[in-house]
């Protein structure tokens, strides 16, 4: 096998964690690793996408609640509603509070118990208050969350992705790529999106600058929190549980930068 380029990687992240139209050209550990690594860059340009949703009903006159339902639709629309999805399996598996063998068999159905529902409720609630609440203060605002969140997203599935994290099953996405980045590769990768986030908040003034990296640095905390506790409950990783990382860490990024 030939040695991994960054657009394999590139591919790998784009193909596995958004719905836009990118072939995956390899799918083995190297290109895992590389794809995982590259997977913030995948949250950038959802972001930008659901910022863009957001700016054009915002142009066309309409509410910061229109827009921000937008904004917070088009991330779910960008990936099939995958991390939705993998956040209510997640719900259902942890409030089963069954051992792991049967709540991972619950994770697998098809359909969506009530400890998903709730969950799926009141973190949508949330975004869409954020994001309001932010499109309210301004547009800038509202877009550069929208950004940063996403980002934030996809930075959990990095670390979540690094080495000493195991698979909960042989086979799935979990699998594929648990365990595939070396931890220093993770905190570069973290450190180099916390220090973006600050930037590109910066026109909005000081405070907003250290509010960008807060944000991030606290999404991140709250993603690994959920993360350990899977860990110990399931055994180790899956898909439904990379969705959910990314849904709290997201939700947990525009909750904080709304504060304030």
């Amino acid at each position: 096998m030939s040695r991994t380029s960054p657009a394999d990687g590139i591919r790998f992240a784009f193909g596995t964690l958004t719905a836009l139209p990118v072939r995956v050209t390899r799918w083995d550990r190297d290109a895992a690793r590389a794809g995982m690594q590259w997977a913030p860059l995948a949250g950038l340009a959802v972001g930008l996408l659901a910022a863009a949703a957001g700016g054009v009903l915002t142009a066309l006159g309409a509410g910061p609640l229109l827009a921000a339902v937008a904004a917070v639709a088009t991330p779910a629309a960008l990936t099939r509603g995958l991390h939705l999805d993998g956040l209510a399996d997640t719900a259902d598996g942890l409030g089963s509070a069954k051992p792991a063998e049967d709540a991972l068999r619950i994770m697998k159905q098809s359909d969506i118990g009530p400890f998903g529902v709730i969950t799926l409720l009141f973190v949508l609630f949330a975004q869409v208050a954020a994001v309001f609440q932010l499109y309210a203060d301004s547009w800038a605002r509202g877009a550069t969350a929208t950004v940063v969140s996403a980002a934030a997203a996809r930075l959990a599935l990095t670390l979540a992705a690094r080495a000493g994290v195991p698979p909960a099953r042989p086979e799935g996405l979990g699998a594929a790529v648990a365990g595939v980045v070396p931890r220093a590769r993770a905190l570069g990768v973290a450190a180099l999106v916390v220090g973006a986030a600050a930037a590109a908040s910066v026109p909005l003034g000081a405070a907003d600058a250290v509010r960008g990296a807060a944000a991030v640095v606290l999404a991140l905390g709250a993603a690994e929190l959920l993360l350990r506790h899977c860990v110990r409950r399931f055994g180790g990783v899956t898909g439904d549980v990379f969705g959910g990382l990314a849904e709290t860490a997201a939700t947990v990024a525009l909750v904080v930068l709304a504060l304030g």
